[in-house]
Parts: C-alpha cells; sequence; structure tokens
C-alpha cells in the first residue's frame, strides 16, 4: 500500500519496532511455536510421502553420459534408492543461455555425500544431447554424474525441474515420488537463509514489513551481468557462472526467449 494525497488513512508499513532484547525473546519465543507447528507439520507431510504408491518402470531404458549408453538402474550404483534432478536445456544456446533456476538448484547440489552415506545416489538428468550437455558440466565444475534423458518416455524423461526418487528391489525399478515448482525449495538452502534475513528474498510477492527495498520481480537476482547488476538483460548470465574460469561479458542470452 503506498500514501495518496486524496486518501489520508493510506499509510506505508511501518518497520519492526525496536525494543530491548527481552522484548525481542519474548517476540521470538512466540514465533518459535508457529516454527515448531510448521516443522511437525512437514514430519507427517514426509510420513504421508514415504507412503505414496508406487509405479513400476523399465529399468532398462538407456540414458546417455560421458561412457555412452546405460541403462537407468545403473544410476543406483550400489544403492537402493536414488534421487534425481531433472535440469532443463535449452538446445544450442550457449552457457549463459542455460536455465537460470535450474542453475539455481543444481549448483547447491554438487556434493552428495550426505545421500549416498544413508545410501542414496544422486544424479542430474537434462533433455539436451549429450554432445551439448558435457561441455556445459565440465564450464560448470559439476562433479555429480549427468546424463542425457532426450527422447526417454516418463517417468524418467519428463517434467524437467523438478525432483524424483527412485526404488530398486533387485533388477526391478520403481518411481516413489516427484515434486517440482517450490517443491524443488527443500534442495536450494539459500532459499531457506534469505527467508531469515530482515528483507527475504527481495521479491516482490513476499509479504514484508516496511522500512526495507521495494521488492522485484520473482527470481530477478538468479542472473546478473559482467558487472553484477542483477536481472534480465540480454547481456546476464546464472550468478555463479561467473565464477567459472574463462566467463567473459556476452551480449546475448543466445537463444530467443527465456523463461523464468
Amino acid at each position: 500500500m503506498t500514501t495518496h494525497p486524496a486518501d489520508p488513512t493510506s499509510t506505508l508499513p511501518a518497520p519492526p519496532p525496536v525494543t530491548d532484547l527481552a522484548t525481542w525473546q519474548a517476540a521470538r519465543d512466540e514465533l518459535l511455536v508457529q516454527e515448531k507447528a510448521h516443522t511437525r507439520a512437514g514430519d507427517r507431510l514426509a510420513a504421508a510421502r514415504r507412503r505414496l504408491p508406487r509405479v513400476e518402470i523399465d529399468g532398462t531404458v538407456e540414458v546417455v553420459g560421458p561412457d555412452g549408453p546405460v541403462p537407468f538402474v545403473d544410476l543406483f550404483d550400489v544403492r537402493d534408492e536414488l534421487v534425481v534432478y531433472k535440469h532443463m536445456w535449452h538446445d544450442g544456446a550457449p552457457h549463459q543461455g542455460q536455465c537460470e533456476g535450474c542453475t539455481v538448484t543444481a549448483w547447491q547440489l554438487k556434493d552428495a555425500v550426505y545421500l549416498n552415506a544413508r545410501g542414496v545416489s544422486f544424479a542430474i538428468l537434462t533433455t539436451g544431447s549429450w554432445d551439448e550437455v558435457a561441455p556445459f558440466v565440465e564450464f560448470m565444475g559439476y562433479t555429480q554424474p549427468w546424463y542425457s534423458v532426450r527422447d526417454v518416455e516418463p517417468p524418467v524423461g519428463d517434467d524437467m525441474g523438478s525432483f524424483a526418487s527412485f526404488l530398486r528391489d533387485g533388477d526391478r525399478v520403481f518411481l516413489a515420488y516427484s515434486t517440482t515448482g517450490r517443491g524443488v525449495e527443500a534442495a536450494i538452502g539459500s532459499f531457506g537463509l534469505l527467508d531469515m534475513t530482515p528483507h527475504g528474498r527481495g521479491e516482490a510477492w513476499e509479504d514484508n514489513p516496511g522500512g526495507g527495498p521495494e521488492g522485484r520481480e520473482a527470481c530477478w537476482y538468479w542472473r546478473s551481468d559482467a558487472d553484477g547488476r542483477a536481472g534480465w538483460a540480454q547481456t546476464s548470465r546464472p550468478v555463479p557462472q561467473w565464477t567459472r574460469p574463462g566467463a567473459a561479458p556476452v551480449e546475448t542470452l543466445g537463444r530467443h526467449a527465456h523463461h523464468h
């Protein structure tokens, strides 16, 4: 809400008050009750998730990785559970033109050691052809296994920008769960930390108090140009790409349209 001369009742949102530590602690303790309820609700959802019915799929369907075509069941390695992230792909686009949203997720999944320790394997799937995917993976410095699922039927080769989990029983493979949209935020630790900050994610949809910067369109900070300006300019690229050796200023995203 903004002020308007013709409407003297309109007021700008007030920033949070400044108090002493004891008053702050009392308010913090009150919020903690809500946070614990949220946590317990999440536990109940996770329990329901584990009880979903399962769909048996063909584990012999081939995906393409650095060693050529391999059966999907091989992605389990020596483990019985597998989580995959499905990374969107824009055919023919240079590195800076690839999906910034999927970069947000994949960048924070560079090490699956704790999944592996629990008996869960991890891989990234994408519809890009392997000859395009391989140099992108090398440029980004990703160490997790990537595979092309180009022309592979659902549920392995569909719903890019999503997570899916699978279970193996011997040679049999089952789809157990999948999620997309904001469901992928579980893997994006940066969002969780931003949600703890006074100004949040800086997006216009957030319910923020007054006193902070005005929110901008969703995902505005996922890309930046060579001078560090966040936004959707044709000269921008996914933010972590600027840390990669050889990353240079760009003139175009290299594709006709981008989606966010």
